[in-house]
């Protein structure tokens, strides 16, 4: 029986657990040299099932690589003065050197605010305004760790991005918007796509590079896809499979556009790994600058 052939696949996990298994060499080192190891804060508000796994994972991944954990759990009912007052404690705190406050957060609190409360250089995230600014301007600093993960993943197999044209669906200001300063940086031609914009699929047919991060299953099928293309799946949902059961699925039909793509990334298993690496990454950057190392 004939079968198509699939796109080679981008293996955020691979990547991932190779970029930390040297950043936990050079943690040793370090913390050998000043006398403690790097500091991460992950303050998370109420009981969001998906942003507990994601803390959760976090906090793992800090263990295995020999970073200290300062995690945080506070109730649904939390004002944002206590937050604030959390913050600029840690802000503070000399064993802290990133600080991350888990999105999304209740509806009674002012998430931006509370990321401007972060201290830039403790801004593990890479959200904060002074951060996003550098980017903008081209600057080195603590980026966007999802953006950033993705560049990497991209990097790692030696896909160039010089003259490309990568179209990328969605504009937060978490993923397409940092993403598409970067794409730029490294010479591609970005075109940003969203909720409001019309003859979506003409665009995406364009795209040598596409980025799907709109959260929505499924939303990016074969016939919107450049035979060829890269594609890029930021998307995280949780679906109702057969007997009960759910499962995660990208923002990618990911069996359908396999055959057209010449890469691809999973669900899982592609870009959550590569976040959860740079935010580990953006703690020792703002570690080593601290201490010149």
């Amino acid at each position: 029986m004939f079968s198509m052939p699939m796109a080679d696949l981008l293996d955020g996990k691979a990547l991932a657990k190779q970029m930390q298994t040297h950043m936990a060499g050079q943690i040793s080192q370090m913390a050998h040299t000043v006398g403690r190891p790097p500091g991460l804060a992950v303050l998370m508000v109420g009981d969001n099932p998906a942003s507990a796994a994601y803390v959760r994972s976090k906090e793992n991944a800090c263990d295995r690589l020999g970073i200290a954990s300062f995690g945080r759990h506070y109730p649904t009912e939390t004002t944002q003065n206590e937050l604030e007052q959390a913050i600029d404690s840690l802000n503070q705190n000399d064993s802290v050197d990133g600080i991350l406050v888990q999105l999304p957060l209740p509806p009674h609190l002012d998430s931006v605010a509370l990321l401007r409360q972060i201290s830039p250089d403790k801004d593990a995230d890479g959200l904060h305004p002074y951060n996003l600014g550098q980017l903008l301007r081209g600057e080195p600093g603590l980026q966007s760790c999802t953006p950033a993960g993705i560049l990497q993943l991209i990097k790692a197999y030696n896909i160039p991005l010089d003259g490309k044209q990568a179209v990328i669906v969605g504009r937060s200001i978490l993923v397409g918007k940092p993403l598409a300063l970067m794409m730029l940086a490294e010479n591609a031609t970005v075109t940003i796509a969203h909720s409001k914009t019309q003859h979506l699929s003409a665009m995406t047919q364009t795209a040598d590079v596409l980025v799907a991060a709109i959260g929505v299953p499924n939303a990016i099928t074969a016939d919107m896809v450049k035979p060829g293309a890269i594609v890029i799946d930021v998307g995280i949902n949780r679906i109702q499979a057969s007997a009960g059961k759910s499962k995660l699925v990208g923002d990618v039909d990911f069996q359908a556009v396999a055959p057209v793509a010449s890469w691809i990334t999973p669900v899982p298993g592609g870009i959550g790994p590569m976040t959860v690496t740079m935010l580990l990454h953006n703690t020792v950057l703002s570690y080593r600058q601290r201490f010149s190392l």
